[in-house]
């Protein structure tokens, strides 16, 4: 990203009593040789900051964009600090998705493959069996998803006794409210005094929050990212679109983001009812309010969004006025406002007593000037987001799918399980055919969405 008058630019802050930076050289020997041997001729900037902290055992939240290297930010420490002839968990890396305990895994097991340190990756959707073995037959890395790691825990099939080592990859995911109540409940399985390492590429003000929970209270924040994103409780990001595009684009944002409540503002009546057609075409369960709401239809539904039992609710500067909900986790700006001072007021429904917000904007070509224009004139910091990729969105909403299944599934009682059982039969029969999946594949986005 180029550094101008609207995006941020990427800056390194560290704790205040910081460490030297690690280098290749100071590595074991038989890592060095491993580390050259897979062509790491020098260290990424966030492991060379990340490895000292970790390797002194520091609690520390990290910020680093995806793809900046962290995988070996924590791999390459646990590895000097593990002790191989123990041959009990030492070390547990928690992630958000079956594809990133494969990825960390595989990692783990090219730089460890002549220190006689073992791992095993844990993830729902495959059996049980191979998982029971690898960790009776001794590992010293869990690479998990929550969900699958709770499953093996309740049945006895891990010893945490000497966990010396937390490690959560993508964080802001993993204390999101999808993965949130799993989190809590691993914790309490853990050895109290342990070290908690999180990486984050954003790291809102609930994750910083939160991770107290996790974390000693002296933990440090390091950020190789984006300066001030986790100064306000305020981060605003923008999309690039075109005009064609934006309906399209909202879709996808909606979805990775899974908002909790969320505020759309168009500044046109007619998108409104556009938009809210589009919306729910797709499935979302959405309202409008605009000039032409009848009053007791306006109170109405703008009972449901104070309660929380309307999550999407589209609307203008307008119809917005006097609505007060503190509960707002996202607003989103379909069209940037001609007037800056407006685009503040939008962005300013989120982030309210004490809780943090995104405001995230869709904008054209044309609308960049603008926007580059309300950044000059109110300080803001907008970053640029990257195109969201289809694969990864796909990824991201069948995981979540998993963990709210599987999370709710565990608190079946035993007449719960024994009648969701009679259906096992069928879903293998639907598993064979094409139109079986798709009736499964229906079942499942109903579930997630509803």
């Amino acid at each position: 990203m180029s550094e101008n008058a609207f995006t941020t630019p990427i800056k390194i802050k560290e704790p205040e009593n910081k460490l030297p930076d690690f280098n290749t050289q100071d590595l074991p020997e038989a890592l060095q040789a491993t580390v050259k041997g897979l062509g790491w001729n020098e260290l990424m900037p966030v492991q060379k900051k990340t490895i000292p902290y970790m390797l002194q055992g520091r609690d520390m939240l990290i910020q680093s964009k995806t793809g900046s290297g962290k995988t070996g930010a924590f791999l390459l420490p646990l590895l000097q600090v593990i002790i191989p002839e123990h041959i009990f968990p030492q070390a547990l890396i928690l992630v958000p998705t079956r594809e990133l305990a494969l990825q960390v895994h595989g990692e783990a097991e090219k730089l460890s493959k002549d220190l006689g340190i073992r791992s095993c990756a844990i993830f729902g959707g495959v059996g049980f069996e191979h998982q029971i073995r690898a960790l009776r037959n001794g590992v010293h890395i869990i690479v998990a998803t929550p969900g699958r790691l709770l499953d093996h825990t309740q049945r006895g099939n891990v010893d945490f006794n000497s966990i010396r080592d937390l490690v959560m990859d993508e964080a802001d995911e993993m204390l999101g409210m999808g993965f949130y109540p799993d989190m809590q409940r691993i914790r309490r399985f853990l050895p109290k005094q342990i070290s908690c390492t999180m990486f984050s590429a954003t790291i809102p003000q609930t994750v910083k929050s939160l991770a107290r929970e996790f974390q000693r209270p002296n933990a440090d924040f390091l950020s190789l990212s984006y300066d001030q994103v986790i100064a306000k409780n305020l981060e605003h990001r923008y999309y690039a679109s075109d005009a064609m595009g934006k309906d399209s684009l909202l879709i996808k944002i909606l979805e990775w983001e899974n908002p909790d409540s969320c505020m759309i503002f168009c500044n046109m009546k007619k998108d409104i009812a556009y938009l809210e057609q589009v919306m729910r075409d797709y499935g979302f369960h959405v309202k409008s309010l605009s000039g032409d709401i009848a009053q007791a239809e306006r109170e109405r539904v703008l009972g449901e969004f104070r309660e929380n039992k309307l999550k999407l609710l589209i609307c203008t500067d307008v119809a917005a006025r006097g609505i007060d909900v503190t509960h707002v986790s996202h607003v989103i700006v379909f069209d940037h406002p001609s007037d800056h001072e407006v685009y503040v007021h939008r962005s300013g429904r989120t982030a309210r007593a004490g809780r943090s917000g995104l405001a995230i904007s869709l904008i054209t070509p044309v609308e960049e000037i603008e926007i580059q224009k309300t950044a000059a004139d109110f300080g803001i910091n907008f970053i640029k987001m990257p195109p969201i990729n289809e694969e990864e969105l796909a990824s991201r909403v069948r995981q979540r799918a998993e963990a709210k299944l599987d999370r709710e599934r565990r608190f079946l009682s035993q007449k719960q399980n024994e009648r969701m059982r009679r259906y096992l039969p069928m879903v293998e029969e639907l598993s064979q055919s094409t139109e079986g999946k798709e009736l499964l594949a229906y079942l499942l986005d109903s579930h997630y969405w509803k």
